[in-house]
This record gives C-alpha cells, sequence and structure tokens, in this order.
C-alpha cells in the first residue's frame, strides 16, 4: 500500500470514528442515551423527560440513530426508539468516566448539589448480594415503573420515588433499604433516601445504579417477560415498547398503578 493509500485509508477511517464523536457532541444526545439506557421510549416520553419540544428531540434522535446508537421500530402506530446495544451505554459510560477524572467541573457541580449525600454511607455494589443474602437489606428501585418493568436488579421492589412514602408502605423497617436509581448522576435515590429516613427507614444510597449494574455483567431481572434485555442482546430491534402497557407489581396492594410513565423531572 503506498503513501496516498495509506493517507485516503486514514481520512475515510477516521471520518468514520469522527460520525459518533459528532452524534454525542451535545448534552441534549447523551441525555437521551442515559434515558435510553433504563427502557425504550417513544419520541413523546422522551421530550417529556428532557424538556424538549417534540421537533428538537425528534433531531435529535434522528442524528443518534444515523450513527447507528439508536434504533427504532414500532408498536403499533408509535415509533420506540431503544439504544442498539450494550456496547452504546459502555461508551456513555467512558465518556462519563473521563469526563470525571479530566474535568474538574464535574466534581464541583455534583458537590454543590450534594449529589449522592455522604460518601461514607453509600453501599458498594459488590456488598448487595452479600446484605440481601444475610437478610439484612432489602433493595428499592425508585425509578418510574415502566423502567422497572424493563429491567431491575434482581430481588429489588419497586417504590417511585413520586409515591413515596405511601408506596413504602410493605416495606420492612427492621432492615436496611438499599436505594438505586437511574445511576450516579439521578437524584431520585437521594430524594427517596431523605423522604425515607423521615418516615423512619434505615435507608441508604446503593453506589450506582440500574447502568453501572448492567454494563458490569450483573444479573438482572424484570417484570416484563416479552421484553428484550440490552444486557444480553447484542443489538436491538426497537420494538421493545415506549409506555406503560402494563401495571406496575405494587409495594402496597392500596397504592394505585400511575397511567403515565412519570411525573417529575429529575
Amino acid at each position: 500500500m503506498g503513501v496516498v493509500a495509506h493517507r485516503m485509508f486514514k481520512d475515510q477511517i477516521y471520518a468514520q470514528f469522527a460520525r459518533l464523536g459528532a452524534a454525542i457532541a451535545s448534552e441534549k444526545r447523551l441525555e437521551l442515551l442515559d434515558l435510553l439506557a433504563q427502557a425504550p421510549r417513544n419520541v413523546e416520553a422522551l421530550a417529556e423527560e428532557a424538556e424538549m419540544s417534540l421537533a428538537n428531540t425528534s433531531q435529535h434522535l434522528q442524528a443518534l440513530k444515523a450513527a447507528r446508537l439508536v434504533e427504532a421500530g414500532r408498536d403499533g402506530t408509535r415509533v420506540i426508539y431503544r439504544l442498539a446495544s450494550v456496547d452504546v451505554l459502555k461508551l456513555w459510560l467512558a465518556l462519563r468516566s473521563v469526563a470525571e477524572t479530566r474535568l474538574a467541573e464535574v466534581g464541583q457541580i455534583s458537590r454543590e448539589f450534594d449529589l449522592g449525600g455522604d460518601a461514607e454511607e453509600r453501599v458498594d455494589r459488590d456488598q448487595l448480594e452479600a446484605m440481601v443474602s444475610a437478610g439484612q437489606a432489602v433493595v428499592v428501585d425508585v425509578r418510574p415503573s415502566i423502567e422497572f418493568e424493563y429491567g431491575h436488579l434482581p430481588d429489588a421492589v419497586s417504590a417511585p420515588v413520586d409515591e413515596l412514602p405511601s408506596a413504602a408502605a410493605e416495606l420492612p423497617r427492621d432492615r436496611k433499604l438499599l436505594v438505586y436509581c437511574r445511576g450516579a448522576y439521578c437524584q431520585f435515590a437521594d430524594d427517596a433516601v431523605a423522604i425515607l429516613r423521615r418516615a423512619g427507614f434505615d435507608a441508604v444510597r446503593l453506589e450506582g445504579g440500574w447502568p453501572e449494574w448492567v454494563v458490569e455483567g450483573r444479573p438482572t431481572a424484570r417484570d416484563n417477560p416479552g421484553s428484550r434485555d440490552l444486557a444480553t442482546t447484542p443489538s436491538g430491534d426497537g420494538r421493545d415498547g415506549g409506555g406503560p402497557k402494563r401495571k406496575r407489581r405494587p409495594v402496597a396492594p392500596s397504592v394505585p398503578s400511575r397511567a403515565q410513565p412519570r411525573v417529575r423531572k429529575d
């Protein structure tokens, strides 16, 4: 291969790599990837979550789709988006990790908003199984029910933060509650821990959340056996729902399920 051919190869191959960089060079697109890491959704649900117009949300999704980072499929008349594969989740978490180590602003903003509370009180993911097996703790998922149904930690119970403290009526008071949500930069768990503690529970935040658990290859569970698992499926087909098709398994029978996937912004 001559010098000219070498240059042509470099120009063409790096241009392909740059497609991914360009696709994620937007804070809103990163937020959409983070949301789709929780569960597939339609454009209307994503627009509400990200507080964007439908038009802007659709444009961002098309940019991610063009880079093969998300896939889309139809569920009746709706178009449902999902991450293309677990590799996309790994890319997002790797980018976040580099930002944490290279950008001091990430830590400063987290401290400013008191994200994660006291680090010494958080429970490491490696400790979870032993604590649950020993009957010392119960795992509590405080994400919206649609996300819990798509996938959750084994033996976790669903208690969406919007429904606390009433949704915790049947949670045990003689065991520690290990609370998790959408990940390290989700504030649902912080809010839930505060609410549960005020209600008299021994609650602490689990280190990280659903995305970190999945990307580490740890076991997962689901309430909707018909949905496809991001953790075990190399590439999704976008036909996994995106709306709350069924009621969640309630923590307390007296707490009604919500008709909408969420009403609270994270």
